[in-house]
């Protein structure tokens, strides 16, 4: 009874709130706000990577959901959605000793889009410039009520830096309940991709639903203007691009990836085929995502079963072509007559035989000399190149081509690619060597540059 009476009282204080003026919201929300205080070191804030932290986020997800009734209460005791099987989703978690207490889910653009896709219209944010994550899962337990707010923004410090910093993300976009909206957009700045709700989002068991997102790069600027000015334990965004937490652990990375893959066979067959029953009747283009992204022999006995007019050679075939988003520190220096001109680059995306970056400088195609690219950060190679593509919008993106990977160079770079395509997980790219049993140059790309 007395849970009951707190579920209500909260419902009723969330509506009075989301009510009030914008100014008196955020005088609100921030009169709850304690950033200057130091979290126990018993919580630590962690990428999900093991059976054990995965299970528990998503038994935590279960049970905080089916209480806030947006999800019917499942056998499994857990609530997984497909798009957590795929290595561009990343679970991230706060937990109390060994405990699951909180969790947040980061979604990566994909072939089979965003789960809040299908109710709601993100045409204007995908044309925009930068990576988008759909930020998804979230839940906190209801065991720590009286940390909530403690817990939260540390998640939510956690969340913006790994997926600004590590998942190369420049894009937020968020659903949630219209009573939690109100705190989104007044604290943290998130814009309506729509004036109206969504009345019935199938995803949240029929709970009404607001869609908003948020650019990274400009909620710098606002976040200064708006919080800048105001003491340490009230000011975001001093908070956000300047504080440090030392109950936050970001996984280690030998190379400059921009993902943190953890489904090994193991864990794609226990939670997708044994704990639910997700691959069930997986739709044919499902099917082939999967088989594509996880084209090795050790997954195939746990994937859904390919469509007969798709065999699995024609998404092999494609290997040598795929491109991998990375965030790689460059030179390119460009051989002029009497000299060599430097300029700095950003690798986002590289493939065998090409790579895309975005430029410090105006270049233009035929330009050619030497890239220097920084792997990881003990490993670099020396490629000689070519400027072959400029960007649609911006001719500070640029494709170069590798013109040859026969030397030791070009073998390092082999290495670094082919690694990214066989290694299913993050673990693996520790072992990249044994990867490159079979090192010889490629055939040329004709690529498409975005």
């Amino acid at each position: 009874m007395n849970e009951m009476l707190q579920r209500m009282s909260d419902s009723i204080v969330g509506r009075l709130i989301d009510c009030l003026p914008e100014a008196l919201r955020a005088v609100t929300y921030r009169r709850g706000l304690q950033l200057g205080k130091p979290l126990s070191r018993k919580f630590v804030f962690k990428l999900a990577q093991t059976k054990e932290e995965l299970e528990g986020c998503f038994r935590l997800l279960h049970d905080e959901y089916v209480h806030a009734g947006f999800m019917k209460p499942d056998p499994s005791g857990l609530r997984v959605m497909l798009h957590h099987a795929l290595p561009t989703t990343s679970v991230l978690m706060c937990c109390h000793e060994s405990t699951v207490v909180g969790t947040v889910s980061l979604i990566r653009e994909n072939k089979q889009g965003f789960p809040m896709q299908h109710a709601f219209s993100l045409g204007d944010v995908l044309q925009l410039r930068g990576n988008v994550a759909e930020v998804s899962a979230l839940a906190i337990s209801r065991k720590f009520h009286a940390a909530r707010n403690k817990i939260l923004m540390p998640m939510l410090k956690f969340l913006y830096e790994y997926a600004e910093y590590r998942f190369d993300t420049r894009h937020l976009i968020i659903a949630t309940h219209p009573r939690h909206m109100g705190f989104y957009e007044t604290m943290l700045c998130f814009r309506r991709l729509s004036p109206r709700w969504v009345r019935h989002y199938d995803i949240a068991n029929g709970a009404p639903a607001v869609g908003a997102h948020l650019d990274l790069v400009h909620a710098k600027e606002i976040f200064s203007q708006k919080y800048g000015h105001l003491p340490t334990g009230k000011n975001l965004y001093h908070y956000f691009t300047a504080a440090s937490l030392p109950n936050c652990q970001f996984p280690h990375r030998r190379f400059h990836t921009t993902t943190d893959p953890v489904m090994t066979p193991e864990l794609i067959d226990y939670f997708f085929n044994q704990r639910t029953k997700l691959f069930r009747g997986l739709s044919p283009q499902w099917a082939r995502l999967l088989h594509a992204l996880y084209d090795l022999p050790e997954y195939g006995q746990y994937l859904p079963p390919l469509p007969a007019v798709a065999p699995r050679g024609k998404e092999s075939d494609r290997s040598r072509g795929r491109r991998f988003p990375v965030r790689c520190p460059a030179r390119l220096r460009i051989d002029r007559p009497g000299a060599f001109h430097s300029v700095a680059l950003t690798v986002y995306e590289c493939s065998e035989t090409v790579f895309c970056a975005h430029s410090e400088y105006l270049l233009q195609v035929g330009m050619g000399g030497e890239a220097e690219v920084d792997l990881g950060e003990r490993e670099h190679c020396t490629l000689p190149v070519e400027i072959v593509r400029l960007g649609r919008h911006s001719n500070r993106v640029i494709m170069l081509r590798v013109l040859d990977t026969a030397g030791e160079q070009g073998r390092l770079w082999l290495k670094f690619v082919r690694a990214l395509n066989h290694a299913a997980t993050s673990a693996d790219l520790e072992e990249a060597t044994r990867f490159c049993d079979d090192i010889s140059p490629s055939e040329p790309e004709q690529g498409v540059l975005d």
